[in-house]
């Protein structure tokens, strides 16, 4: 099915000014290589206790988590003290949600041992495709913690990946049009959203993360 199509619905629903002003802003790679390994962790688990929560609470005590986890720095993170752990899960600066804590070890390790390979976990995401996003979320998912469903991508987007939501929203554009089949989270799914953004790009040339809001922005519900 033609872009096109997605994108002329958008267009009149939002409106061009609407529209434009909805698209999500790219990270240059560049930028990404630059940004330190400790920025990374922070997102990824600023996602994690994002998810299943309400954001602007999470958003509002992240200087108090930024605090309380002293920085984020990855190579500390990884072999952290269990007394340590068990300390901010007394920690009011933060969500005390121990299953959430406990994510930031794996991940740190798995920031680690990438930028061991890459040389940063920024240069790592520069490399990556956004043909190969799919590839990527299952890397994230396997690696890491609490890195499926949603949270992945939205950490994605957050650091200006280029790279597609798959928000209800979307899904429920794509089911609409019997353009997924399968579960999102499953392999099959994740590829068959993988090759019909592949083709949007090719078609319109646009960035993925376009291509995914303004398929967003084409259900009546919004």
């Amino acid at each position: 099915m033609k872009f096109d199509y997605f994108y002329e619905r958008a267009l009149a629903r939002k409106g061009e000014q609407e529209l434009q002003a909805r698209l999500p802003k790219l990270t240059p790679a560049q930028q990404l290589r630059e940004r330190d390994d400790a920025f990374y962790l922070a997102e990824l688990t600023r996602g994690i206790f994002r998810a299943g929560f309400v954001w602007r609470i999470i958003d509002h005590k992240w200087p108090g988590f930024e605090a309380a986890f002293s920085g984020f720095v990855p190579v500390y993170w990884q072999q952290v003290p269990p007394e340590r752990l068990e300390q901010l899960a007394n920690d009011e600066r933060i969500i005390r949600n121990w299953q959430k804590i406990e994510t930031v070890p794996v991940n740190a390790r798995m920031i680690v041992e990438v930028a061991e390979h890459y040389g940063s976990f920024g240069e790592f995401l520069a490399q990556w495709p956004s043909a190969e996003q799919a590839q990527l979320l299952q890397y994230l998912q396997q690696h890491g913690s609490r890195l499926g469903g949603a949270t992945a991508q939205h950490f994605l987007r957050r650091v200006g990946w280029d790279g597609y939501v798959l928000s209800a929203d979307v899904l429920t554009a794509l089911r609409n049009h019997q353009l997924l089949d399968a579960s999102p989270g499953s392999k099959k799914g994740l590829q068959q959203v993988q090759t019909l953004f592949n083709e949007w790009h090719q078609q319109t040339g646009l960035p993925y993360s376009h291509l995914s809001r303004i398929l967003s922005m084409t259900v009546d519900a919004l």
